[in-house]
């Protein structure tokens, strides 16, 4: 049962900073606007809170009535480079940039719970409200660790929540461990021996060695990670030459690595290092190869993910609390504080998406997507429960 009904003030108000936040999306580390509008809103509902951690990140506190429990609820704040078609009122403000992952509606909801517990503070302990920025590729939460976010505002746990298109509207997921998989960035580099295209055998041609290379890598995980275990590798984009009848002297490939556990991921990187070394040296050429990691893994803590699933029982019941989604192949920088804490991730359903489907009408980073309005006091009462449940 929610404790934030539908079309209730604070609902009404939700949705209004929903749509504010949604027309002024900003880019990582640069979310001024939105960082003054949600500190804004906390200040007139006197909650405390500090500014300034990772840049643009806000952390607002509220204590119960008694003494207990430290936990941290989290919520992410930055937008995509995207040129939003959307035509209703609220679309974006700002050409080539766009709120297509939600962020604005995780944001809104975490305030929503914060303005509800600031008036109904009847637990014991207290409650950090994370609003962290760059969380599209800036690693806002690794910042945040790394500037001692739980040094400065210790917590026992700390917990997260991200909209899923495709899981209807008025459920949960919540997974026991994996929830999301690490992401590197590949780089290789092949130097051959450019020259005349109409002359090969006078070259060693970096672009047939790349050729090579990629076709080979499909069979990295096909026969070297478990069928029960996962991995992707995946070449994205592709770089070498400047004219027609020039074979040139380098290629450079760039790609995409995905899994969940480092024995695999290490393994999945020792050969893609030898096939890149065996092919290349084959042929005659040199090349090197390294794995930039972006994202850790995001595993949750079983306990957590156990009250996470209870709380969001008691909000939409047991049947709506989906325990077998599988894991997805995205990364989320929320596994920074996990990695630093222990905690969950959890996603909450924005709406099935078939293409008649009046609401979550498309999957995340489309241009066409928005966040489901009516989902915003689910979430809300979803943060409010947990925090009642924990902090008894």
């Amino acid at each position: 049962m929610s404790t934030i009904e539908k079309k209730s003030d604070l609902h009404e108000q939700m949705v209004s900073w929903r749509h504010h936040l949604h027309q002024h999306p900003e880019l990582s580390f640069k979310e001024e606007i939105t960082s003054d509008y949600i500190a804004s809103v906390l200040e007139s509902h006197g909650i405390e809170m500090h500014r300034g951690m990772a840049v643009t990140g806000i952390i607002a506190t509220i204590h119960g009535q008694k003494k207990g429990g430290v936990i941290g609820l989290r919520a992410d704040m930055d937008a995509l480079p995207l040129h939003e078609q959307n035509e209703f009122s609220h679309k974006s403000v700002h050409d080539g940039k766009m709120h297509a992952c939600g962020h604005d509606g995780h944001s809104t909801m975490l305030l929503g719970a914060a303005v509800y517990l600031k008036e109904n503070n009847d637990f014991s302990g207290t409650v950090h409200f994370i609003f962290q920025p760059a969380e599209e590729g800036g690693g806002g939460g690794r910042v945040m660790v790394e500037e001692g976010i739980f040094d400065k505002f210790p917590c026992q746990a700390v917990y997260g929540m991200h909209n899923f298109p495709g899981i209807a509207e008025g459920q949960f997921a919540v997974h026991d461990t994996a929830v999301m998989a690490a992401n590197e960035t590949l780089k290789i580099s092949i130097i051959g021996k450019g020259g005349h295209a109409a002359m090969p055998e006078q070259c060693i041609d970096p672009v047939v060695i790349g050729a090579q290379i990629i076709n080979a890598l499909q069979s990295v995980v096909a026969r070297n990670v478990a069928p029960l275990n996962s991995a992707v590798v995946s070449i994205t984009m592709v770089d070498a030459g400047y004219a027609s009848n020039v074979i040139p002297n380098e290629m450079n490939l760039t790609g995409s690595l995905r899994y969940f556990t480092k024995k695999v991921g290490d393994g999945v990187k020792e050969n893609i290092k030898n096939i890149v070394n065996g092919i290349s040296g084959s042929m005659g050429a040199t090349a090197t190869f390294e794995s930039i990691p972006n994202y850790p893994a995001t595993i949750n803590t079983p306990k957590h993910a156990d009250l996470c699933a209870k709380a969001a029982a008691m909000v939409v019941g047991n049947n709506n609390v989906l325990r077998s989604e599988p894991p997805t192949m995205g990364s989320e920088d929320f596994a920074f504080l996990l990695n630093a804490s222990e905690g969950a991730y959890i996603w909450i359903g924005n709406g099935l998406v078939p293409e008649d489907s009046p609401r979550g009408g498309c999957m995340l980073h489309n241009t066409q997507y928005d966040f489901n309005d009516e989902i915003l006091p689910i979430g809300s009462s979803y943060w409010v429960q947990l925090v009642q449940n924990i902090l008894k």
